[in-house]
């Protein structure tokens, strides 16, 4: 049986005629940037995080870039961020001319250690940005805490969390900007690169509307230095088909984790771990395991498909050399990129493929494969 890790096919054919309704009226509309479709679906997602404001842009990186910018983040600038995380995080900060001040994560949860945070933080730092990795919110409580203390803005990445829960309340508006990212392959996904930013201070909202036009809020009129960062209203009327979906499947992630959970639990792996007060929707499900490129390739054979989030580390890139972070500098984060293994789990997984990962993992772990 083959178990691919995520099946963007499957996910799109089950409401296939929704979505290409919704972009039929886009296009037929004959508006393409702006419009209805984009308008429609920055309401419905500010709704659904709970937040006052939503601003869409082309991706998750410019969400990122556009926050930093619009708090003024500048060359001299250091910004807080997580060891282990998608690079995206740390290319935001360079971007701005900002230094990256990396932080390990907690070794249960992964996210970063809140308890960690204040040793960093200097005269020049201006953020800090929690990932809520893998779908789990990070302590924010601990975190904004430490920001209103020391004067510092934080900047939530939300890329995996769309739909989590901290302490009861939805990610989306704890932290000053919360940025998102809908490429295909998260939780919620366009068809095609997507981003946003959500925020309840209405004065950052309408300079993150400037920042993302051109620097404009008037035709040829430019008040700021800008850039070219719009979510277009395809990818819009898609989100919002998705966005009323979007529960379901993120309770279907959840049953598959809780399967897993159960099944795994007297295994010599390392599971993943939620905090009590944390609601995860489950973007990724990672184990540890020791010689994990090995079991990865008996999976393989049995035709089950993993992934490695991430192999190398951001302060190990050859894009950050110029850091001089070396070899042992962040050992948490270089042991999870060296242990961890993500096993499938999405919307579209059936309970037959869940079986298929689970046998076959028990097989391979106790050499009966």
């Amino acid at each position: 049986m083959k178990v691919p890790f995520l099946d963007l096919k499957a996910s799109f054919t089950e409401i296939q005629d929704e979505i290409e309704n919704a972009v039929l009226d886009s296009i037929r509309s004959g508006q393409y940037i702006g419009g209805d479709s984009l308008y429609s679906f920055e309401s419905s997602f500010k709704n659904f995080v709970s937040s006052d404001y939503c601003i869409g842009v082309a991706n998750g990186l410019d969400a990122l870039v556009l926050s930093l910018k619009v708090l003024g983040v500048k060359p001299g600038d250091e910004v807080i961020v997580p060891s282990n995380t998608f690079i995206a995080t740390w290319l935001a900060v360079t971007q701005c001319g900002a230094t990256p001040v990396p932080v390990e994560p907690n070794a249960e949860t992964y996210n970063i250690d809140s308890t960690l945070i204040e040793a960093k933080i200097t005269e020049r730092t201006t953020v800090i940005i929690p990932v809520h990795l893998y779908g789990q919110p990070a302590d924010l409580d601990e975190i904004l805490a430490l920001a209103k203390a020391h004067n510092i803005y934080v900047v939530e990445d939300a890329a995996q969390a769309h739909g989590a829960c901290y302490k009861g309340r939805k990610i989306g508006s704890h932290g000053d900007l919360v940025t998102w990212s809908f490429y295909p392959g998260k939780n919620l996904g366009a068809l095609g690169d997507g981003g946003a930013i959500t925020t309840n201070n209405k004065e950052l909202a309408e300079r993150l509307r400037v920042l993302r036009n051109y620097g404009s809020s008037e035709r040829y009129v430019h008040t700021a230095l800008g850039s070219n960062s719009r979510l277009d209203s395809v990818q819009a009327a898609v989100l919002s088909v998705k966005l009323r979906h979007l529960q379901e499947w993120n309770e279907r992630r959840v049953r598959i984790a809780s399967i897993y959970n159960e099944a795994f639990k007297d295994l010599p792996i390392v599971l993943p771990s939620v905090r009590s007060h944390n609601d995860s929707v489950w973007h990724l499900y990672c184990i540890r395991i020791k010689n994990r490129d090995e079991f990865r390739k008996r999976l393989s054979s049995m035709g089950i498909e993993t992934l490695i989030h991430y192999p190398i580390p951001p302060h190990l890139q050859d894009a950050y050399r110029f850091l001089n972070f070396g070899d042992k500098s962040f050992p948490l984060a270089e042991s999870f990129a060296s242990e961890l293994i993500s096993l499938p789990i999405g919307p579209s997984l059936q309970r037959l493929q869940v079986d298929h990962v689970i046998n076959s993992l028990k097989a391979v772990l106790t050499g009966s494969a």
